[in-house]
């Protein structure tokens, strides 16, 4: 048996024009906490879920990123397996990522976290990244 590919849901990312506005309405109105921020992103908990809403100001349409253990194993087993890579394997701030797409013509945004979890301060601001 072949073990599973995607490990969980990392985050639903939404692009956003302006960030002050977007944090007021899902945080501050919506009710969901502030985890981390920089100047062009911030990362809002899901609650019941390890899975996070980033908002972000960099455009593209939204999308769903899924934690995988490896993104430069995953795209040679996509591959492999009859799919497509788009984009990458190239780095991120956490690690590396990918953007395949499988032979139904679904694009999937994995990546993995490989240098660290970001690490914050006391305001949620991100400083660097977590020991992986």
């Amino acid at each position: 048996m072949v073990k599973s590919l995607f490990q969980k849901v990392d985050c639903i990312r939404l692009p956003v024009a302006d960030l002050d506005a977007a944090l007021a309405f899902y945080s501050d109105k919506l009710g969901h906490s502030l985890i981390w921020r920089t100047a062009t992103s911030a990362g809002l908990a899901l609650p019941g879920s390890e899975a996070e809403l980033v908002l972000h100001t960099e455009g593209g349409a939204p999308e769903v990123d899924l934690l995988v253990e490896s993104a430069d194993a995953a795209a040679e087993q996509i591959l492999a397996a009859g799919g497509k890579v788009l984009a990458g394997p190239f780095e991120i701030q956490i690690g590396r990522c990918v953007v395949v797409q499988d032979p139904w013509g679904n694009e999937l945004v994995l990546l993995d976290m490989s240098k660290g979890a970001l690490q914050t301060d006391s305001d949620g601001n991100v400083t660097g990244n977590t020991p992986a």
